[in-house]
């Protein structure tokens, strides 16, 4: 199945700048990129390849000679150097190889880790890259067609069972294609070794990898809830620094990620503790979890979609006050609310009335009640602007 993204990724290649991709492990960064270059396999360099790693040490001139990027050509080779940031000096070696060859070649880097935070410090690159989060397979995706040039997709009808098989096996491609349990757990379970015991291994100065797995079985559980340092510190027997740092690892190589509170306009809301959620939200057994957990995640892809297009700058927030008033998302657009979600399992659930209250106070223009065994409607929620429950496929496809 082919990602949506190459039609894209094809004509930001016609600007001067690189372009970073990253994403967790096994999303399919390396099968994308292949996809652009398949009639010129010998312009893919990975770092984990001690031949390719070699190359690359030798400086740009072999590199120029492999694709060949110095004989008379209609089109610049594409040179895409994957896990590059694995390389302690990668920084630096990457701008000065742009610097030297971006009128010869069009340059792509990908990563498992987080290249906008791996590219601080140092030289700055900035100017010389544009940056595209890959995220696993979301329903929009996968049901039809993605419109770069719109902010909201046209509402079409989701294909039949890719709610319940996204929502069982996750968005990650293998699992989700194969669509088998067996397969699915023993798949997971890999990932999860590599990730930790391999990539944060290696890629960190953390020796204590036990407590490191200890810590992520804790956030697997607590998924969705706000995030108490202090409590994971006396679990884990480490101090809350420890906690808060080895945090921003399994953040950085996309396990987990936290967003944080909104409180402008709203004197008694909550303003420092952040909501944990997973990039695979499949191996979460709370259905409810899981469910806010399904939400989150599509919506953090849409916001990164949006934020990478160009579009504006756009966050993903929690509201919560001191007094247990709670709405599960808000969606900002240039640092202003746009749209409220909260995420109920049962239509016989009621409107949540904190939804109307948060409306008023944030002033956003539409407050959604996300409901998961409604079924599709073919109406446009955001022709609506008052607090309304609607159908999760009727959101999701509006949204990539």
């Amino acid at each position: 199945m082919d990602r949506k993204y190459i039609k894209l990724l094809k004509s930001e290649l016609n600007n001067r700048q690189m372009l970073f991709i990253s994403g967790p492990r096994q999303v399919g960064k390396t099968t994308l990129v292949k996809q652009l270059i398949h009639k010129t396999p010998l312009n893919y360099f990975n770092w984990d390849n001690f031949e390719h790693r070699e190359i690359i040490l030798s400086g740009g001139k072999p590199i120029i000679e492999a694709v060949q990027a110095n004989q008379l050509s209609k089109e610049k080779p594409i040179v895409v150097f994957d896990e590059l940031h694995k390389y302690k000096d990668w920084k630096n070696w990457i701008k000065g190889f742009f610097d030297l060859y971006e009128h010869q070649i069009k340059i792509i880097v990908t990563g498992s880790a987080r290249l906008d935070i791996f590219s601080k410090g140092g030289d700055s690159l900035m100017g010389r890259y544009f940056h595209y989060r890959l995220h696993p397979f979301s329903m929009r995706e996968i049901s039809a067609d993605l419109n770069f040039e719109k902010k909201l997709q046209k509402l079409m009808m989701p294909k039949k069972n890719v709610l319940s098989q996204l929502l069982e096996f996750g968005g990650f491609p293998e699992p989700y294609l194969k669509a088998n349990n067996r397969f699915s757990n023993r798949w997971h379970n890999l990932r999860q070794r590599q990730l930790i015991g391999e990539d944060i291994r290696d890629g960190t100065r953390i020796h204590e990898i036990s407590q490191l797995e200890l810590l992520a079985q804790l956030l697997l559980k607590q998924a969705g809830q706000v995030t108490n340092y202090t409590t994971l510190a006396k679990q884990i027997r480490v101090s809350v620094d420890t906690i808060r740092r080895w945090l921003d690892v399994l953040e950085g190589f996309y396990f987990c990620y936290r967003i944080k509170p909104w409180y402008k306009n709203i004197t008694t809301a909550l303003r420092k503790e952040p909501k944990t959620y997973l990039w695979d939200w499949s191996r979460i057994e709370d259905t409810g979890s899981k469910n806010e957990n399904f939400v989150a995640s599509h919506l953090l892809k849409y916001i990164h979609w949006l934020t990478d297009l160009g579009f504006g700058q756009y966050n993903l927030h929690y509201l919560r006050t001191k007094d247990q008033k709670e709405v599960d998302f808000l969606v900002t657009e240039n640092n202003q609310p746009w749209f409220l979600v909260e995420v109920k399992s049962s239509h016989g659930q009621s409107l949540n009335k904190h939804l109307g209250w948060f409306q008023n106070k944030t002033k956003a223009k539409h407050a959604f009640q996300v409901v998961m065994d409604l079924p599709f409607v073919d109406v446009d929620c955001f022709a609506k602007t008052q607090p309304i429950k609607v159908p999760i496929e009727s959101l999701l496809m509006k949204l990539v």
